[in-house]
């Protein structure tokens, strides 16, 4: 285990979230019509109402933030480079979603992003359990959402044809 100054680990911690959230401003670029369009899309009675997408994922991106620091505080990142490599490949997974069904309207590529997501992030979630279980808790939230986002994606993509093609 690393030993890290608190200096250190604060600069860390400032990092992990600038890459979280540089992440999210990539997926909120290609959201910024998504209430007008989310809007125009048949939904199940299930779906949540478009204005708690932001604060959840606002949390969950700094919850991933966390959980990433923790893993890097702990093993540094050579130790812990498969974990955080995975880590990295699911954020970049989870911002080109917001482009293939907000902006290119492909309902099927989306699907498939969110299949792909799921399953990065249940490896990271387990990769970080190994190294540091609470980050590895702290993906759980993440992991619930993305369930239920599969299935939105699946139900709205089947419910709209004409507009998710």
């Amino acid at each position: 285990m690393p030993i890290l100054s608190r200096r250190r680990q604060g600069v860390g911690l400032l990092g992990w979230f600038v890459v979280c959230f540089v992440a999210a401003g990539i997926g909120a670029v290609a959201s910024v019509n998504a209430a007008t369009f989310y809007a125009r899309l048949a939904q199940p009675t299930w779906a949540p109402p478009a204005a708690a997408f932001g604060p959840v994922w606002t949390t969950l991106y700094a919850l991933m933030a966390i959980a990433a620091w923790l893993v890097w505080r702990r093993a540094g990142f050579r130790n812990a480079r498969g974990a955080l490599m995975l880590f990295l490949i699911q954020l970049a997974i989870n911002a080109l979603w917001s482009w293939l069904f907000f902006v290119w309207h492909l309902g099927a590529a989306a699907f498939v992003g969110t299949l792909a997501l799921w399953g990065l992030i249940a490896a990271t979630l387990v990769a970080f359990w190994r190294v540091s279980r609470p980050a590895g808790a702290l993906l759980l939230p993440y992991l619930a959402w993305v369930s239920l986002a599969t299935a939105l994606t699946w139900h709205v993509w089947q419910a709209n044809p004409q507009l998710l093609g």
